[in-house]
């Protein structure tokens, strides 16, 4: 059996465990930039299980999603079993054989064009923008667009609904990609949305196959994209957040240096030693390959703040 090829992400808290210990739901994870608080989870029809999931459902969630992100009359909503699954397709639905990914940013997309055979190549004819980029929280404009077909992943982007490009997902040189996990908090569900050109659509489609979303997640993106007053209510709880993490941050000497309100990017003397220190109390962080001074730092949840500046003391 060929063992999988594992990039650096965040998440793996299971391997921080075996080497500092302590039992995986003991860990605070703030390695990943997932809305500590999930949207509470509708009740399920049985045939969300039992059954097919069927066109009706995929329909509502396509509606909901179209109303939610105001996508433009002209652009159709692929929906897919998570982002990751649409990033994965991106190198077999664009023309060409190179692609400009401003670096550095998350490392799947240029993954996904490696793995298809294609170079990295600056002003290339294809782009890849992730806005808000990962790590820094980079917003980029529609100025970014050019001559370039551009893949806009606005994966962290529905906490700043007002800086979305999907108001050009109707072009033919346009790709906005969603992900549901980040804003809502529900990784598990894996479920993704590409908005595009419906040439586009249809090739994307076709690669996604038929059943590409679960019944229940399904589902549970309907009523979540539905629940416009949870949304507005959560923008303005990551926002508080965001803020209380800066303040206890730089209370420790860590500069903030970027992030969107679900993570926050400092930099520090060394960003190995913060890391190894946290974990020493069971809370994990993410550093990078790249960086010998940067950490980045999701959202704590309503019990972790007072861990976290426990924690932080002995830095």
């Amino acid at each position: 059996m060929h063992n999988l090829v594992q990039r650096d992400h965040g998440g793996g808290v299971d391997a921080a465990a075996g080497k500092f210990g302590g039992v995986r739901g003991a860990w605070l994870d703030l390695s990943t930039g997932i809305n500590p608080v999930a949207y509470p989870l509708p009740e399920f029809e049985a045939t969300a299980w039992t059954a097919l999931p069927d066109m009706a459902a995929n329909e509502a969630l396509i509606a909901a999603a179209r109303e939610f992100w105001k996508v433009p009359a002209g652009a159709h909503i692929v929906p897919a079993n998570g982002a990751s699954a649409l990033i994965a397709a991106m190198p077999h639905v664009l023309a060409g054989q190179d692609v400009d990914i401003p670096a550095p940013t998350y490392n799947e997309h240029a993954a996904a064009f490696n793995g298809a055979g294609w170079t990295l190549a600056q002003n290339s004819k294809n782009r890849v923008l992730v806005h808000p980029n990962n790590p820094d929280g980079r917003i980029w404009s529609d100025s970014e667009f050019g001559q370039n077909f551009t893949v806009v992943d606005e994966s962290f982007c529905d906490v700043a609904p007002e800086s979305s490009l999907v108001r050009f997902a109707a072009r033919r040189d346009v790709v906005v990609l969603k992900s549901f996990g980040k804003f809502w908090g529900l990784a598990g569900v894996r479920l993704g949305f590409a908005i595009c050109h419906p040439e586009t659509a249809r090739k994307l489609s076709a690669l996604m196959g038929p059943w590409s979303v679960s019944g229940p997640a399904l589902q549970i993106g309907a009523a979540a994209l539905s629940d416009h007053g949870w949304a507005g209510d959560t923008r303005k709880r990551l926002a508080q957040d965001a803020e209380r993490l800066d303040r206890l941050l730089e209370s420790r000497g860590a500069k903030v240096i970027g992030g969107t309100t679900l993570f926050r990017l400092v930099e520090v003397s060394d960003a190995r030693h913060w890391q190894d220190t946290l974990a020493g109390h069971h809370i994990w962080t993410r550093i990078f390959p790249y960086s010998k001074t940067w950490v980045r730092f999701g959202l704590p949840g309503p019990d972790g703040w007072e861990r976290l500046e426990k924690a932080l003391a002995d830095l």
